[in-house]
């Protein structure tokens, strides 16, 4: 999914954008010492704003040809599922270790600020599905390619990365072999 610098230019500009920008709580020093956390809690306290926030994602993605979306736990899983109903996709929760029942897959991956890992039930995502990642934010990019590697794993082709929130100055964008990315707003650590 190719976007022109057009039509990034009106996405960045659709007055929506800053209404999701104002209501990200940044919470200096959490979850240590130097990190600024960005708060999509407040985010969520403000339905038409959060309304915003899903809508611009379906605006996006309808009638693309996407069978699956994967949500990144946990905050993932606050916007992948209304996403994925909205446009006719299944939805797969990517989870942390030993939280899925069944057979898995694992990857593991760096964070910020530390290492960890996402599970995926063997069989979810099946050769063929034309799959977009969910996570709220993106930084480093490691919890994006751990999801990219899953869905590839099991044969799927990842179509886009998409987050609330991007820290450009970490790279994250960088990592993540060439996968598009679409963010709603821009944030500095």
């Amino acid at each position: 999914m190719v976007v022109s610098d057009e039509e990034k230019r009106k996405e960045m500009q659709d007055p929506r954008t800053k209404g999701i920008a104002s209501t990200i709580r940044v919470v200096p020093n959490f979850p240590k010492p130097g990190i600024m956390f960005q708060d999509i809690t407040t985010l969520l306290l403000n339905p038409p704003v959060f309304k915003d926030t899903i809508d611009l994602f379906i605006e996006r993605y309808t009638g693309k040809g996407i069978s699956v979306v994967a949500g990144v736990e946990a905050r993932g899983f606050i916007f992948g599922p209304p996403i994925a109903l909205a446009i006719g996709a299944k939805f797969i929760p990517l989870r942390k270790p030993n939280k899925l029942p069944g057979e898995v897959i694992s990857e593991e991956y760096v964070l910020e600020y530390g290492a960890d890992c996402l599970e995926m039930h063997v069989g979810a995502a099946q050769p063929g599905d034309h799959a977009l990642v969910v996570d709220d934010l993106v930084a480093t990019g490691g919890t994006l390619c751990a999801a990219i590697a899953l869905l590839e794993r099991a044969g799927a082709q990842v179509v886009e990365c998409a987050c609330v929130i991007e820290l450009p100055e970490l790279k994250g964008r960088e990592r993540l072999k060439g996968k598009p990315l679409y963010i709603l707003v821009e944030s500095h650590s």
